[in-house]
């Protein structure tokens, strides 16, 4: 049978104190809320006993004194009594015992009848002492607390006998007052000092519950500080502790240690003397007809020994090529737009970039792309002049070129090395490596590879037989069979590692490329990934980064505007990025030169690449990458590039008028920047067939394929990404019926106002002009 608990009142009662006086103090130590027909815990009870049992040493061992003779003569006074009840009872029975009769000689049949035996008296002794007793048992436990230490009591000698149960809940009312009078504190103890630890930011419901008191409380003292917060509101650890000081709690803050502070550490710098050289990481581009795919075959098959000849049996992305004891990794990747991507997720992985050129080409759009790009990453340019074997090759005509892209060569005082190459012929490829290693020496490349393995995922891909397949370059440590990896949203254990040239390897050091498996997930091309220990907290932080990643595609965090240009200039950001495009190279040049002469002290304008043609996906990229924003210049942008810009949040803006493009960008530098309309495309259609009716004039019969085209839509008329005619809809028919819109998949024919030249696969774009919301 569980044992009854001491209600509030009860123990008042024995206490001989108030019941209001208790329901204080254990409101003091954070129980509040209670009645005096609360029902006390343990602990409760021990902050009771300990407030009123800290009594003087002395008079504690007096008590526990007279507490012994109490009992002493109370036992003896028990001895007592039950003596004399045990003589009265024999003597009753001694007397109701019948008595012999007297000897006669008269037989019994002659003494006439006889009396009935009386029946015999059932004595019972009934206890009249007091039914209501203290039970002292259940203060025992505290009483032998103080005597444990002999040190706390004047005679060490002293010895608190147990007793038994029985006769401690027989002492009676008198033993309660007598105690009563003894447990009366003779002075305050001082309360226990609270402390609790705080993180950066903290709920008012949790922190009422570290302090031990009601969020009502908290929330008082919080309007007394003129913040007005709910129980579910956060607060941060600046007012939390000024809160805890109102009510003389002692705050310290919490340390919050991240999962990725537990898995990857602290990222201290290494020693010097663990940090070794490692190979340069080299990537080519450049324009796809001047040879860097003739290039790169020719590196590897001029560097293969005669045993290896011909045993490259799997090309995966990224491979080494020896140069005496020299190790040089080259990334083979499809043009700059691989490039760009991985710059976008943030891992810059490559040291050197070769940038070919045909000496018989010069400087083509996709090298100004190129050379943008690499400056963009912030990496050296080494220029490989390729094609050197055909007649018409002028490498000094490529140099002349160079210079108008900030590339001074060497030769003509300037920092940039060029090299005459050719491809086919095998001539200077040694020389091209040479001057790789050197730039590799002169930047002092060193990594630790004591330490676990740091990377980038270069690609990935999912095979039929073997799952998630990735290339990944080691930057940093050492990457081991077996270990357990984190590849962005993605992670694993590596069960097999192989090399560029297909051969399994159980180890892969700094600028190393392999090939792993084992991931669960095929990961993205640029994401980083880390060896680590803990394969339970690996798939915590996967599980979060994955979350992150889900709230992140549905923020509406954007990259620069400009809307909100002169509020990025307050708050500090000093360079404006700027992507170029116009329908010509001219167009594009001067847009530029303008641009770049509204540069002040306070901001400066940058265009990163100016080219000619329609925006495309890798405008849109680039501008991603380097949060920039695109201005197109007599050109729009296709369906693709307009998709990616949506999706990456890059704004592009275009004009007809350059002075419109050059006020617009000062006045957004300026914070005076308020457009009254905004440009809404509707949808696009495609002309297929050309109808020419008489006395009307010239019908596009078209094909919707975007959007839709509405009857009061305007039209713009576009002939390669180039915008020919602006004009607006004369009329909009579907079979011989006038209709007010025409769907995405429908045919429809379109009549313009003024413009009749149109010819069949120009594209009608239409749209319509919103007022914004001042």
């Amino acid at each position: 049978m569980a044992e009854e608990k001491l209600r509030i009142n009860s123990l008042a009662k024995d206490l001989n104190v108030k019941s209001k006086d208790l329901i204080e103090l254990l409101a003091e130590h954070g129980y509040s809320g209670k009645s005096y027909m609360t029902a006390l815990e343990s602990d409760e009870l021990s902050i009771i006993f300990e407030h009123y049992t800290q009594l003087h040493q002395t008079d504690i061992a007096a008590f526990f004194k007279s507490y012994d003779d109490k009992i002493a003569e109370k036992k003896k006074h028990e001895e007592e009594e039950k003596e004399k009840a045990k003589a009265a009872i024999k003597q009753q029975r001694e007397a109701m015992k019948p008595k012999k009769p007297v000897s006669s000689n008269i037989p019994k049949k002659q003494l006439g009848p006889q009396q009935p035996k009386r029946a015999k008296t059932d004595v019972r002794v009934v206890d009249t002492r007091g039914t209501q007793s203290v039970n002292i048992a259940k203060y025992d436990e505290k009483l032998d607390t103080f005597v444990a230490d002999p040190d706390r009591l004047p005679d060490s000698k002293v010895k608190i006998k147990k007793k038994n149960t029985r006769d401690q809940q027989d002492g009676g009312r008198n033993s309660r007052k007598k105690f009563n009078d003894r447990i009366k504190p003779k002075f305050i103890p001082k309360p226990v000092q609270l402390k609790i630890t705080v993180p950066d930011e903290i709920s008012v419901g949790e922190l009422a519950l570290r302090m031990k008191i009601t969020a009502g409380d908290v929330i008082k003292k919080l309007i007394s500080m003129s913040v007005m917060a709910s129980v579910t509101d956060m607060i941060d650890y600046d007012t939390a502790y000024l809160v805890a000081d109102e009510f003389k709690i002692i705050v310290e803050k919490e340390v919050v240690v991240s999962l990725e502070d537990k898995l990857f550490g602290n990222d201290e710098p290494d020693k010097e003397e663990n940090l070794k050289l490692r190979a340069p990481v080299v990537v080519v581009m450049g324009h796809v007809d001047h040879g860097k795919t003739s290039l790169l075959d020719a590196i590897r098959n001029t560097n293969v020994t005669e045993g290896e000849a011909g045993g490259i049996t799997q090309h995966i992305g990224a491979y080494n090529v020896k140069i005496g004891d020299r190790d040089i990794t080259f990334l083979d990747t499809p043009g700059h737009a691989a490039f760009t991507a991985m710059r976008a997720r943030g891992a810059n992985l490559t040291d050197i970039a070769v940038l070919v050129v045909a000496a018989d080409d010069g400087i083509m759009p996709q090298t100004v792309e190129a050379i943008n790009h690499a400056k963009a990453a912030k990496v050296g340019i080494i220029v490989a002049i390729n094609k050197m074997d055909k007649p018409g090759a002028d490498p000094e005509r490529v140099k002349n070129e160079l210079t108008k892209y900030d590339l001074l060569p060497e030769e003509w005082g300037g920092d940039t090395i060029c090299v005459p190459v050719s491809a086919v012929k095998r001539t200077n490829i040694d020389k091209l490596l040479e001057m790789i290693i050197l730039s590799a020496d002169m930047m002092e490349l060193k990594a630790n590879p004591e330490k676990p393995a740091r990377g980038v995922v270069v690609e990935a891909k999912l095979d039929k037989g073997r799952g998630a397949v990735a290339t990944v370059l080691v930057q940093d440590g050492t990457l081991k069979t077996g270990d357990i990896i984190i590849a962005g949203t993605t992670t694993g254990r590596v069960r097999m590692m192989t090399d560029d040239k297909g051969k399994a390897v159980k180890t892969a050091g700094p600028s190393r490329p392999v090939e792993i498996m084992g991931l669960s997930e095929v990961p993205g091309a640029g994401d980083p990934f880390s060896a680590v220990t803990d394969e339970r907290l690996a798939r915590e932080l996967v599980d979060k980064r994955k979350h992150e990643e889900k709230t992140k595609q549905f923020s509406s965090d954007t990259k620069v505007t400009l809307d909100d240009l002169f509020g990025r200039i307050e708050s500090g950001s000093k360079t404006l990025n700027i992507v170029v495009k116009a329908d010509v190279q001219g167009s594009a040049e001067a847009v530029k030169s303008s641009l770049e002469k509204l540069s002040n002290d306070e901001v400066k304008v940058s265009v990163i690449h100016a080219g000619a043609g329609a925006i495309n996906e890798g405008d849109v990229m680039l501008a991603s990458a380097s949060d920039a924003l695109i201005i197109g210049f007599n050109i729009r942008p296709d369906k693709q590039a307009v998709d990616a810009a949506a999706r990456d949040k890059v704004e592009i803006r275009t004009y007809r008028i350059i002075y419109e493009c050059i006020d617009e960008i000062q006045a957004a530098m300026k914070g005076m920047l308020a457009p009254k309309y905004k440009e809404t495309v509707l949808g696009r259609a495609e002309v297929r067939q050309i109808i020419r009716v008489p006395s009307v004039g010239t019908i596009a019969g078209s094909y919707i394929t975007d959007g839709k085209i509405t009857r009061s839509a305007l039209i713009r008329v576009l002939r390669d990404g180039v915008v020919i005619f602006e004009d607006k809809i004369a009329s909009l028919k579907r079979f011989k019926d006038d209709v007010r819109e025409v769907a995405q998949s429908y045919e429809c024919g379109i009549g313009l106002d003024r413009f009749n030249d149109i010819k069949d696969g120009d594209v009608l774009e239409a749209y319509i002009m919103e007022e914004v919301a001042r």
